[in-house]
């Protein structure tokens, strides 16, 4: 090993991109390697001193050298953006618990506080699966074997554990990341999504979360309940997606479950090794003599380890439980047949025993804190089921088959014809009744079939994995308390909702608020909801209840800044309704990795939410290219965890940095901005005659449907209307053609039109929501080019109207940028942002020519050119633009 001084970002994109040029010069030819590196001066020279556009050097390209090229420019955003990873993962200061801890004892909030909002908390991340990650899994597992690579290279290391040289290794990574194929040639099936959501569940979320736990309890002193728990969507979530029934539920949860339970027989193979206590050398606790005197291992060889025999019998009856819950053997099966474990509390009870003792021996020299300590913890996070999967369905689906069940039971002729009083009175008296609503004898229409197809499977999940298995069913598209009362009459058909007195529910209804209407409604129905003795008592057993918000849909609706001031707005009148009803408040965060769809940092997020909203629980979707930009690694999983966790505390428990007043001047203040923008959006979008052909020429739109990057439809319905358009290839779209819209339209027209520009200014420093409101946008703005997006504008066919409408955008967008600036107080944008600024400057030269061979390879395409190397050449571009501004979905 050998000392080296330390290693910079900087440093590491130079060696990487030189490590990609030798590859590219080696593997694809000097003169695609010349042209390559032309380019890139070329385009580095433009973005720094404002040189002449590189179109020429792009026309002197072959199409299969456009191939190369577009791919040498993503591989080298990929490698920048690991380098990134590595050395600025979380730079919010105090993105850290114990930080966190160490602030919130400065503001007088002791552990003991800290370990009251702990006992009722919940923080999890939830994976899903929407459809933003470009890259195919086998790019990402290289990308990874670099960052180990480069991890070893930091520390001094000339060699692999298995004898190869760093350096070559690295060589070699970088050698197959180039002769790897970019582009899926199949959709994606859920059964593919399920498995790539598992590959972070099982290779990440399982080592990390018990060595968290285990770095937090050293810190509090004591031993912290489990508050952080992962959840996934990806197998539940039917909204829009046909491909998602039963089968590929069951499937999900098996697989889940061979995941978790393989992990923990992985971990007691491993303690079996390492515990070699023997009874001639030290005392056996009883408990720890009757499990290795039940485990049927007498072995002579093993006669005095009373751990190691217990440890078999533990092996064998978790190798039973696998079979019984996955359907086949474990890799390693245990040596004697056994019973299987009846639920995970079964066995972290017969690992607590074996723990104890090492604790009190020796004076603690053997704690449990080791490897026994955190598969205890694990079993207590992942249980038999690795994440918790939730549920979800549109509203319209449940009132059809709602309908149908109460029409072929002779209950109600027309259920879809009675107002809302009218279906609230009838669902209310089926739900107080033990009479099931199905029969076997029925045919059932293919919807219904399959809708109770699916509550069956959450009964039978129950029955085999526990109930921490499903606990939520959120409801998209609610708008009434019928749109939840219909999901609890689901689920009495098959035994998870019990009527009594108070009636008992397994699984809880979720409403998902989601566009700027329904946000508005939220605080009426919930209260409502909570209005109803049985839904109250519910509740208050339970002790909370949650509510999904939607920042996607709300953003296509109305816009940025309307959108996140609605959500904050919908978050604060909840409050007092969750109060008034004596129920802990759970909010659910539907956010996306795009500025437009809710992204940005997740702690300063978590940091805005309007006071007392979070109360210790909060879930948050993570989905698309942030999974792998979040949870990745090991190191980036630790690093943005702890910021989650950090957050959440100090939200919880630090006093609200405003008075009444301020509150009160700011968001009468941000009513107007509001207001402002959501009219100037609303016109541009959903008034402007001829937008939506404007928007669908303008941008790759058409073309992303072909990168086969998810299971489900890019529209709810057969339709070409930007309302039925799903949120994220909405946004994926624009970034593309780097106008970044749902960013920030409509902020300009509010700003410009705001008189008090000073009170704007305070606002921007003292308030953590319109803080992050400006800089995430700040960060798009920055992302963006209006000079390439004229480009993309020019593909519209009607010049007079591609040229009007654009000229709104480029206005506006000025405008924004002017209107920022001068709140900030800065005197370009990114000013106060160095490092975020050198970033995003590091990757512009890099994405401005993958932008002007897309455009071209576009009007060729639609101009009917059929050579199937341009489509090509349009996906690989649409995926090195992704992969280089990395937030785009």
């Amino acid at each position: 090993m050998s000392t080296l001084p330390p290693i910079t970002n900087n440093d590491d994109i130079r060696y990487l991109g030189r490590v990609l040029g030798d590859v590219i010069r080696e593997m694809g030819g000097t003169r695609l390697f010349a042209a390559t590196e032309a380019i890139r001066s070329a385009s580095v020279e433009r973005h720094r001193d404002g040189g002449a556009p590189v179109d020429h050097h792009l026309e002197a390209l072959s199409l299969d050298e456009t191939l190369d090229f577009v791919r040498g420019f993503m591989l080298f955003s990929m490698l920048a953006n690991l380098a990134e990873d590595r050395h600025g993962i979380a730079a919010e200061e105090g993105a850290d618990v114990a930080s966190a801890l160490e602030r919130l004892a400065g503001e007088g909030i002791d552990q003991d506080a800290v370990c009251a909002l702990l006992e009722h908390a919940l923080i999890a991340p939830v994976l899903t699966a929407h459809p933003t990650e470009v890259r195919r899994k086998s790019m990402i597992d290289h990308r990874n074997r670099i960052a180990e690579l480069m991890a070893m290279r930091d520390m001094g290391a000339e060699e692999t554990p298995d004898g190869d040289r760093i350096d070559e290794a690295i060589v070699r990574q970088v050698a197959l990341l180039w002769q790897t194929r970019v582009l899926r040639r199949e959709r994606l099936y859920v059964t593919d999504e399920v498995e790539t959501a598992l590959s972070y569940l099982r290779d990440v979320f399982l080592p990390v979360i018990p060595a968290l736990y285990q770095r937090w309890d050293r810190a509090m002193g004591r031993r912290l309940p489990a508050f952080l728990r992962p959840g996934s969507w990806i197998g539940g979530d039917r909204d829009g997606n046909p491909f998602v029934t039963a089968d590929s539920l069951r499937a999900a949860l098996a697989k889940a479950a061979a995941a978790a339970i393989g992990y923990y027989l992985d971990q007691l193979h491993a303690l079996g090794s390492e515990l070699s206590i023997s009874a001639d050398h030290a005392p056996v606790d009883a408990a720890v003599l009757a499990l290795a005197e039940a485990s049927g291992d007498n072995a002579e060889s093993r006669i005095d380890e009373p751990y190691r025999r217990a440890l078999s019998g533990i092996y064998a009856r978790l190798a039973a439980t696998y079979e019984a819950l996955v359907g086949t053997q474990p890799p390693r099966p245990g040596a004697r047949r056994a019973e299987p474990y009846p639920d995970p509390h079964a066995l972290r009870a017969d690992l607590v025993a074996l723990a104890k003792p090492l604790a009190a021996a020796a004076g603690g020299l053997l704690a449990s804190g080791g490897a026994i300590g955190r598969l205890i913890r694990a079993v207590e996070v992942f249980g038999f089921h690795l994440a918790t999967l939730d549920l979800r369905q549109n509203s319209a689906v449940h009132e059809r088959v709602v309908a149908e069940l109460l029409k072929t039971a002779g209950v109600c002729e027309d259920y879809l014809g009675l107002d809302e009083d009218e279906r609230v009175a009838l669902l209310n008296r089926e739900l107080a009744s033990a009479r099931p609503l199905t029969s076997r004898y029925i045919d059932y229409s293919q919807e219904t079939a399959g809708e109770l197809a699916i509550v069956a499977a959450v009964a039978e999940a129950h029955a085999a994995y526990g109930p921490a298995c499903i606990r939520q069913y959120i409801v998209s598209m609610c708008q009434s308390v019928s749109d939840l009362l219909e999901v609890h009459l689901l689920l009495k058909e098959v035994g998870l909702y019990v009527p009594g007195d108070p009636p008992q529910a397994a699984v809880m209804a979720v409403p998902l608020f989601e566009t700027i209407g329904d946000l508005e409604a939220a605080p009426g129905i919930m209260q409502a909801w909570f209005a109803l003795p049985e839904v109250a008592a519910i509740a208050t057993a339970r002790g909370h209840q949650e509510v999904m918000i939607g920042y996607s849909d709300s953003n296509k609706d109305g816009g940025y800044l309307t959108s996140g001031w609605q959500l904050s707005k919908a978050s604060t009148a909840l409050k007092p309704v969750f109060e008034a009803a004596g129920v802990g408040m759970q909010l659910f965060h539907g956010r996306g990795g795009a500025v437009g769809r809710g992204g940005g940092s997740a702690f300063a997020a978590i940091r805005a939410q309007p006071p007392g909203t979070v109360q210790g629980r909060i879930r948050i979707t993570e989905q698309g290219e942030v999974i792998a930009g979040k949870y990745g690694t090991r190191e980036s999983a630790i690093t943005n965890l702890e910021a989650m966790t950090s957050a959440t505390l100090l939200t919880s428990l630090s006093p609200a940095p405003l008075s009444n007043a301020e509150n009160e001047s700011f968001a009468k203040a941000m009513d107007r901005l509001s207001d402002t923008a959501f009219h100037a959006y609303r016109d541009l979008v959903y008034g402007t005659e001829g937008f939506n052909a404007f928007f669908r020429q303008m941008t790759p739109i058409a073309e992303i449907s072909g990168l086969k990057i998810g299971s489900r439809p890019a529209s709810r319905k057969k339709s070409a209307k930007i309302e039925d358009l799903r949120a994220i290839p909405w946004v994926f779209s624009w970034a593309q053609a780097r106008v970044m819209l749902p960013g920030w339209y409509g902020v300009g027209h509010a700003i410009a039109a705001f008189e008090d520009k000073a009170l704007l200014a305070e606002m921007a420093e003292g308030w953590p929501l319109f803080a992050a409101t400006l800089a995430n946008m700040e960060m798009v703005l920055a992302k963006s080019d209006m000079g390439i997006a004229e480009r993309y504008a020019g593909l519209v066919e009607d010049d007079k109207l591609g040229a009007r409408i654009f000229g709104r955008i480029k206005d506006d967008w000025q405008a924004t940028c002017d209107g920022l600036l001068e709140v900030t107080g800065q005197s370009r944008l990114l000013d106060k942002h160095p490092a975020l600024d050198a970033s995003i400057r590091l990757r512009l030269p890099y994405i401005e020519p993958l932008n002007l061979l897309q455009i071209e390879l576009m009007r060729r395409h639609r101009a009917g050119e059929d050579d199937p190397r341009i489509a090509e050449g349009i996906l690989l571009s649409i995926n090195a633009i992704a992969t280089a501004l990395r937030n785009s979905g």
